[in-house]
């Protein structure tokens, strides 16, 4: 059987073979796991594939997307200290200036905060900037970005707000709506079942009013169904 990291480097190399890529799962990994986690995952990638997490990163991006995934393959993000009040008031200023406050955006700046802080400092971070900008940073990601660069910083910001409640929106969303996102749903749960799934199904309960396992009971079925349950459970 994988272990967390062996499938963590498994669905980045599938999720970059061949033709497309699955950006789903680029963001999913890359702005959530820890710098321990990454350093381990890019070693078990470049052992198994024969090259290097950030070349294959580098071939299947392009743009702002490409240079925060190559900047979050680093695992060089602050190791959670002591909150610097001064710095994240720079921060949201930094953040303000390149966005809301700018003809089109910077998104260089975006880049190097969201990609090097640590979780502590962005949260400290993102509460100065909405004093400062009178809204969330939420909402200036989904004025000023689009697409996949969109995508992944919201995910770094929901990420250290509450990886937690993240993961539980991500199976939220796999389930919600017309036909079911099997590949993403499996994806999700596999990697995180040996991780923090019941802190995982606390909080998607806690957020939603059902259970997981109920809401799998409703959306899938079969075989299918009572596997993915039996991993819930």
């Amino acid at each position: 059987m994988m272990t967390p990291t062996d499938f963590d480097a498994y669905s980045l190399h599938k999720a970059m073979k061949g033709l497309g890529t699955d950006e789903f799962i680029l963001i999913e990994i890359m702005c959530s796991r820890s710098n321990d986690d990454l350093k381990a995952i890019k070693e078990v990638y470049e052992k198994k594939y024969k090259n290097t997490l950030e070349e294959d990163l580098k071939g299947d991006s392009s743009g702002h997307f490409r240079r925060l995934l190559v900047s979050l393959c680093q695992a060089a993000r602050e190791e959670p200290c002591a909150i610097d009040a001064g710095r994240a008031t720079k921060d949201a200023e930094a953040l303000y200036q390149a966005g809301a406050k700018k003809l089109g955006t910077d998104e260089s700046t975006f880049n190097m905060i969201m990609s090097s802080r640590s979780y502590p400092q962005l949260v400290a971070t993102f509460d100065e900037y909405k004093k400062l900008s009178g809204h969330d940073i939420i909402d200036a990601i989904d004025k000023e970005m689009s697409g996949d660069i969109e995508s992944a910083m919201k995910a770094v910001v929901k990420v250290a707000r509450n990886r937690t409640a993240y993961f539980a929106e991500r199976i939220m969303k796999a389930m919600k709506g017309l036909g079911t996102d099997d590949i993403h749903l499996i994806h999700l749960i596999v990697s995180r079942v040996e991780i923090d799934m019941q802190d995982i199904k606390e909080e998607f309960f806690k957020s939603y009013g059902k259970s997981i396992t109920d809401w799998l009971q409703g959306d899938l079925s079969g075989d299918y169904r009572r596997l993915l349950q039996s991993l819930v459970a």
